[in-house]
């Protein structure tokens, strides 16, 4: 197990999940760059996004990849969302992109298995202890032939960075939410493990693109920033 202790440059002062994305909630969505995981998401080319009739949004948090599939999938989509975080649920409900939105662990959601054309994740895995659940949870509740797509940071950048996800409090203090280290090979092992068979991965680097969002990142041009998953339920 790689710990994000060995890594970290910043030693902020940290949170829990729930505690962090409740006080980061106001100004999540303009700090969060779409260049981490929208962007990234754009650039797959296996998953039809446009026939997806039904699908789980997990982690939804304020609605932002929930608004983006919405954009991307068939009319009449059905979409699901789960967060463990309640204000931020009250931010995507106020969007009204989901069909439904629950108050959930992404392990345990409660909603029905074994019928979603798409289950999609972002931006969370670095909060999971253990990626077994999330994945197992997504077999779960996914339909023969459907598709699992997770898109999250890049272990390499967590620990090149050294930095944890964190945000700026209203008494204006840095805080870090509890975050984990999980190598590309952790991702593999646990979605074979719970029955995917991986159909695509995609990894984006700090580019120019990214240097004119954040000129200080120019030290970490070229290095891998987030990385997508592509699974698929051939059972």
């Amino acid at each position: 197990m790689v710990l994000f202790s060995d890594f970290d440059t910043r030693n902020y002062p940290t949170v829990d999940v729930r505690t962090g994305y409740a006080q980061w909630v106001e100004t999540y969505e303009r700090t969060v760059e779409d260049a981490m995981d929208l962007a990234v998401l754009d650039r797959l080319t296996t998953p039809a996004w446009a026939a997806v009739t039904r699908a789980a949004d997990l982690g939804c948090g304020t609605g932002r990849t929930g608004a983006w599939l919405r954009g991307k999938a068939a009319d009449g989509l059905v979409l699901d969302g789960v967060d463990l975080t309640p204000e931020m649920l009250a931010v995507a409900e106020g969007k009204a992109v989901h069909d439904s939105l629950t108050e959930a662990d992404v392990a345990a959601t409660g909603l029905p298995g074994g019928g979603y054309d798409l289950v999609i994740s972002s931006l969370i895995d670095e909060h999971l202890a253990d990626l077994g659940p999330l994945y197992r949870e997504a077999f779960r509740l996914a339909r023969p032939g459907g598709r699992c797509v997770l898109v999250g940071l890049h272990p390499y950048f967590i620990m090149a960075a050294g930095m944890p996800t964190h945000f700026t409090s209203t008494a204006g203090d840095d805080i870090a939410i509890t975050t984990h280290v999980h190598l590309v090979s952790d991702h593999l092992s646990a979605g074979l493990a719970a029955g995917w068979r991986l159909v695509e991965m995609a990894e984006a680097v700090v580019d120019d693109a990214w240097i004119a969002l954040k000129p200080k990142w120019e030290k970490y041009r070229s290095h891998p920033v987030s990385a997508a998953y592509v699974w698929e339920k051939t059972v």
